[in-house]
C-alpha cells in the first residue's frame, strides 16, 4: 500500500513538472519600455507581460555596470508593470505556483539616465565660412564635468570611431564634411548628458581669391600710397601676406598685417590672405603696379591752338613732358568726354563734334622704370555745334 501511494505521488509530481515545462515552452515573456532614456526629473515604465497571465508573478533583474552581475531578483506580486527611476540593463521572468511554471528570461532592455551636466559643442576656428582644404576642430565640453572620465558620442555616427575623444580634428576638409554635428558625454554604460545644440558646418568648394586695391597708383615725391588686401566679406580671421616683384618670391615679412599697409617704393605688388594653423592660403590677388612720381611736368596742348573749335574740324591734343629729354615715355589720358583715350602722346580727332567737349588730362610713364609724372592740369575743350562764319572784305 505504501509503495503504491509513493508511486502515485511520484507520477503526479513528474506529470506536473512535465506539464509545467511544456507550458513554459508554449509561453513567452516580453519586456517593453515606454522609452529607453530617463529624462531629467522623469521616469520610464517597464512592462513584463506573459500570454494568459492569470496567476503569474514576476521577477526583475537589473545590471548596473558592464562588469556587475545581476542584482537579486525582486518579486512583484500585484502588477506586471515596474516604474524605473534609475539606469541599468533589465530583464524579467514570469513564474506561477499552481501548476508550477517558470518562464525563461525575457529580452534585455537597456535604460539610460540623463545626467544634469550640459554638453557644449564648439567649432575651432569659429569662422562663419569654411573653405575646402582648411583644418577645423570640433570640441565637446561637459559643464561641471569635474574629474569624471567621460567618453563621447557624436552625430553623425561616422565620428564615433574608438576611442571617442572630446575633440574631432579634420585636416583638409571637403564638401563631404558639410552637415549638422552634435555631441554628448557618457559617464558610464547607462548614463549620459543630453545631446548638445547643433552646429551646422558648411564647407565652400572654391578657394577664395584675395583682392588688392590701391588708393593711388602713383607715389608722390617723398610720400607713400595705401594698399588694401581683402577676402570676401562673408569670411573672417585673415592676415595678409604682401609681395613685391614676383608673387612666388618671399613675402615682405615686415608687412604681414590684418589691415592696409603703406608703401613708398614703386613696383608690382601682390597679396594673399592666410589663416589657421597650419596656414591656409587664398589664391593670389591680381597685381597692382605702383609708380613713383618724377618732377617732370605733363602739359596738354591743342593743335591748332584756336580760341574756338567748330564741328567738323580736325584737331590734335598733345601730351608734352617738360624736360623729358630722350626718355622713352608711355602716356595715359583721362577725359570727361565720350572720347576713348589712347596710350600715345597724341590724341587725334579727325571730325570734332560736341561729344568731344570736356576736360582732358595726361601723364607720362617712363618705360624703363616704375615712375610717372603727376597728372597734368586739365585742358578744357569746347566744340561748337555751328559752323564758323567767314567774313570777306570787298
Amino acid at each position: 500500500m505504501g509503495h503504491t501511494l509513493l508511486g502515485v505521488l511520484g507520477l503526479f509530481l513528474l506529470n506536473t513538472l512535465l506539464y509545467g515545462h511544456a507550458e513554459a515552452g508554449r509561453r513567452g515573456v516580453t519586456l517593453t519600455a515606454d522609452r529607453t532614456i530617463i529624462p531629467l526629473a522623469g521616469r520610464v515604465t517597464l512592462t513584463c507581460s506573459v500570454e494568459d497571465p492569470a496567476g503569474f508573478k514576476y521577477q526583475w533583474y537589473r545590471q548596473t555596470s558592464d562588469s556587475a552581475g545581476e542584482t537579486p531578483p525582486h518579486t512583484q506580486n500585484v502588477d506586471e508593470s515596474n516604474r524605473v527611476i534609475s539606469q541599468g540593463k533589465y530583464t524579467c521572468r514570469g513564474w506561477r505556483n499552481e501548476p508550477y511554471v517558470v518562464i525563461p528570461d525575457s529580452n534585455e532592455v537597456i535604460i539610460e539616465e540623463t545626467v544634469s551636466n550640459r554638453a557644449t559643442l564648439t567649432l575651432q576656428p569659429n569662422w562663419p565660412q569654411i573653405f575646402r582644404g582648411e583644418t577645423i576642430t570640433l570640441r565637446c565640453d561637459i559643464k561641471d564635468g569635474g574629474d569624471t572620465e567621460w567618453t563621447y558620442e557624436w552625430l553623425p555616427d561616422n565620428l564615433n570611431t574608438p576611442p571617442t575623444h572630446n575633440e574631432y580634428r579634420s585636416i583638409s576638409v571637403t564638401e563631404a564634411h558639410s552637415g549638422e554635428y552634435r555631441c554628448k558625454g557618457r559617464r558610464d554604460s547607462y548614463s549620459s548628458t543630453e545631446w548638445s545644440d547643433v552646429i551646422t558646418l558648411t564647407v565652400s568648394s572654391n578657394r577664395p581669391k584675395a583682392e588688392l586695391r590701391a588708393d593711388d597708383r602713383d607715389i608722390p615725391v617723398g610720400g607713400s600710397v595705401t594698399l588694401t588686401c581683402s577676402v570676401n566679406s562673408s569670411s573672417s580671421g585673415w592676415k595678409y601676406f604682401w609681395y613685391r616683384g614676383e608673387k612666388t618670391s618671399e613675402p615682405l615679412t615686415s608687412q604681414l598685417s590684418a589691415g592696409p599697409i603703406r608703401v613708398s617704393k614703386e613696383g608690382v605688388y601682390w597679396c594673399r590672405g592666410g589663416r589657421g594653423e597650419p596656414v591656409y592660403y587664398t589664391e593670389y590677388s591680381d597685381s597692382v603696379t605702383i609708380y613713383r612720381k618724377v618732377p617732370n611736368k605733363a602739359v596738354v596742348t591743342l593743335q591748332p591752338n584756336w580760341p574756338e573749335i567748330y564741328r567738323g574740324e580736325r584737331i590734335t591734343l598733345r601730351c608734352e613732358i617738360k624736360d623729358g629729354g630722350d626718355t622713352e615715355w608711355e602716356y595715359e589720358w583721362r577725359t570727361t568726354s565720350s572720347e576713348t583715350p589712347s596710350n600715345q602722346n597724341e590724341l587725334s580727332i579727325s571730325f570734332a563734334t560736341v561729344f568731344h567737349s570736356g576736360d582732358y588730362s595726361c601723364k607720362g610713364r617712363k618705360k624703363t622704370e616704375k615712375s610717372s609724372t603727376a597728372w597734368s592740369d586739365p585742358f578744357i575743350l569746347t566744340v561748337s555745334d555751328s559752323k564758323s562764319h567767314q567774313i570777306f572784305d570787298f
